[in-house]
């Protein structure tokens, strides 16, 4: 007889829109421990510009997956599964409740979905033909758009910045002739699980991850990037490729003023929150989405997972 499936909460959403501390909130309320589903808070060193939990948040509920790699270092999908399928055992085995929370939408979905990892073997030949072309003049951009006229919903879903998971995407395609996005598609038991989606008007979101950035600043971002330079990690690549390392990575070498290296942040973070909305789409009813510009969210998401661990469903809708 197959395994059930546990019942797990997840907190979805953009970046900036509040999702770590309704996870912290959640997990005080129901005895619930935080699986991190974003991809920079794996990196050890990446504190500040990844915005992670706090310390009193840690204290108030204990978070898996993070700081597990040095920035040098890969982490993909399969990774991820693995570690957090490990995690959510064993926090259920403990009586606790899994609470999922992250903005990477490709972990979330696969992770929630059961779904398996895309089985294509990589081709190095083609990936180093791939990475020499990225490093010419506008090359990365140029990968970005091949991929666009392959899989158009892939190539939205990536940052043209994000050589890796580019090229990944591209060798994907040409290790199996099919789309990126239609691979891994299969699941492998039945979801059980309540998606929670924070969301806000765009104007208001943009002002909190401006904010953000600012605050940031303040705290010693600046600080952390310089250190992980001093320390040999080549800013602009894999992980320090995220907003707000690659600027002011660009600011250390003297490409551009802070002013502008803080501007560029601001908008890349805003285009990361464009990017993550089409992973979690508004139209989704897969997701209960909940406006966090005003008051009330905690109690009304407190009352939904009440509500779904009372009678836990594949999908409440």
């Amino acid at each position: 007889m197959p395994e059930s499936p546990l019942p797990h909460i997840a907190i979805v959403g953009p970046t900036a829109v509040g999702k770590t501390a309704l996870a912290v909130e959640l997990c005080q309320r129901f005895g619930g421990e935080v699986i991190n589903a974003d991809s920079r808070q794996v990196y050890k060193n990446m504190d500040i510009g990844t915005a992670k939990p706090t310390a009193a948040e840690l204290e108030r509920a204990p978070h898996h997956l993070i700081d597990l790699l040095e920035p040098f270092e890969q982490f993909g999908l399969g990774s991820f599964l693995s570690l957090a399928e490990t995690a959510i055992h064993d926090i259920t085995r403990r009586g606790k409740l899994p609470v999922v929370a992250g903005g990477t939408g490709q972990y979330v979905w696969a992770l929630l979905e059961g779904k398996s990892v895309p089985e294509a073997p990589p081709d190095p030949e083609f990936r180093a033909t791939l990475e020499a072309e990225a490093e010419a003049d506008g090359g990365a951009q140029a990968l970005h758009e091949r991929l666009r006229q392959i899989d158009p919903d892939r190539a939205d879903a990536l940052d043209a910045r994000n050589v890796r998971r580019v090229i990944r995407a591209l060798e994907i395609y040409h290790v199996t002739r099919q789309k990126p996005s239609e691979t891994g598609n299969s699941a492998t038991k039945t979801s059980n699980y309540l998606a929670l989606g924070l969301t806000m008007d765009r104007k208001t979101l943009y002002r909190r991850i401006d904010d953000r950035v600012d605050a940031m600043m303040d705290a010693g971002f600046l600080s952390e990037v310089e250190r992980l330079a001093e320390a040999g990690y080549p800013t602009g690549k894999g992980a320090l490729a995220s907003p707000g390392y690659r600027e002011l990575g660009q600011y250390l070498m003297g490409e551009l003023s802070l002013a502008e290296a803080i501007s560029r942040t601001k908008t890349q973070t805003h285009r990361l929150a464009r990017r993550q909305y089409t992973w979690f789409k508004l139209s989704d009813p897969r997701i209960v989405w909940l406006d966090n510009s005003g008051l009330g969210i905690v109690e009304r998401s407190t009352e939904l997972v009440r509500a779904y661990l009372s009678e836990p469903s594949p999908v409440v809708q």
